[in-house]
């Protein structure tokens, strides 16, 4: 297992942008304040409701997200830091299915009808949580289409792991994985992260990896809040410390995980979980959301792309590929584009399951041919252009020099004057 690390923190364009992507993730649905969406260009960014991850566990009453009535204008960071424009070009994740365990999913929301089988209380997404996280693994961005998910090909299985108002259960998310075994999900996103191993969670997370499923975990639960004083002490979650699972925790635009995130061991992935934008199970409107579950569902969809482009790896090179491909950091950085386009190796001196997390560093070549050539004919045509200029000062340079000589060649020059 890695051990947890916090880096040396990359500067974001301002301290006002990090305060503004910290979501509350256990906030009460109707108390939940609208959140501001940082504008790219520095301009003033665009306020949505915030989508909570939970629902209060103490309020009489339990009353669901409601519907957002605001629509994001413009793509947000996170899907540009993962090149989704591009990575729908080679893959998205057509013919994949995804089994997502969390708070379930609207199968009629917005960017995700007829693409989602929710039976029973599956199809009851009250906290919201659920539903956005399928947008984000497999939306069509419905009428905005650059707020498409990782996989919009994708298809969604939509199952419980927790009671309705977000409370996670280790054996509703048992009897999850085992739904999604049975159903032959190739892909099984764990949106919750439970604080004890037993026996039949280790049982069920095995045999889904023994049927082919390649198994995402949320690194940690979120916490109730954000920004607490108390030193909590680093502790393995689960599903995620399971072996072969591929464990994922958030971060913000500058890689660093949000102040207050509960420390873990053995992050496989960061992927973004800050600051993004998606659709809830009512209406068509926008939230703003974020915290691990965010960041688990960004890296199931990519697992879903690159099962689709490459159909005979097995889930153990699907883990590999998504690993080796990231971006170098002290928990490597999800890279979805990178995952579908790069051209793998064989690890030198690899043995055992590639989904090991003390597996050996894989060999990775990145396909950029068509890059190279583009980048090649510039190259050459500066290096000639560079040569030209050269030539034209060497020569304004003899011939002062000559000028100067009175024409007569340099060694006779000194004779001349003696």
């Amino acid at each position: 297992m890695r051990p947890p690390g916090n880096g040396a923190a990359r500067l974001l364009s301002g301290a006002g942008l990090a305060a503004a992507l910290l979501l509350p993730t256990a906030l009460p649905a109707q108390a939940a304040p609208p959140w501001r969406v940082p504008a790219a260009d520095g301009k003033k960014g665009q306020e949505l409701p915030g989508m909570p991850s939970a629902l209060d566990p103490e309020a009489d009453e339990v009353l669901c997200t409601p519907a957002s009535r605001e629509t994001a204008k413009k793509q947000d960071w996170s899907r540009q830091r993962l090149d989704l424009d591009r990575l729908h070009q080679h893959s998205t994740g057509a013919g994949v299915t995804v089994a997502l365990i969390g708070t379930g999913v609207a199968p009629g929301a917005a960017g995700l009808k007829g693409r989602v089988t929710a039976d029973g209380e599956a199809a009851d997404d009250c906290v919201g949580s659920g539903t956005f996280l399928a947008g984000l693994i497999a939306g069509t961005g419905g009428d905005s289409p650059r707020l498409a998910g990782v996989a919009p090909g994708a298809k969604i299985l939509a199952l419980r792991g927790t009671d309705r108002r977000g409370k996670a259960s280790a054996d509703l998310v048992v009897d999850a994985l085992r739904a999604a075994t049975e159903a032959r999900a190739e892909v099984i996103a764990v949106a919750v992260a439970l604080p004890r191993q037993d026996a039949a969670l280790s049982s069920a997370v095995a045999e889904a990896r023994r049927a082919g499923a390649v198994v995402v975990a949320a690194a940690a639960p979120d916490p109730p809040s954000r920004g607490g004083s108390d030193e909590i002490p680093a502790r393995t979650y689960w599903p995620a410390g399971e072996p072969g699972v591929l464990s994922v925790a958030d971060m913000l635009p500058g890689g660093v995980r949000p102040d207050g995130s509960l420390p873990t061991y053995g992050v496989d992935l960061a992927a973004p979980g800050a600051g993004v934008v998606s659709g809830g199970p009512r209406g068509t409107g926008h939230y703003l959301g974020g915290g691990v579950p965010v960041a688990t569902a960004y890296a199931a969809g990519a697992v879903a792309a690159v099962r689709a482009a490459h159909p005979d790896d097995s889930p153990e090179d699907v883990v590999r590929r998504l690993t080796a491909t990231a971006y170098p950091a002290d928990i490597p950085q999800l890279d979805a584009y990178a995952a579908v386009t790069s051209v793998l190796g064989e690890p030198a001196g690899f043995a055992g399951s590639a989904g090991d997390k003390d597996g050996a560093e894989p060999v990775t070549v990145r396909d950029t041919a068509a890059t190279d050539r583009a980048t090649g004919r510039a190259t050459l045509f500066v290096l000639l252009g560079s040569a030209a200029v050269l030539a034209v000062l060497w020569a304004g340079f003899a011939l002062s020099r000559a000028r100067a000589r009175g024409w007569r060649p340099a060694g006779a020059a000194g004779t001349a004057s003696e």
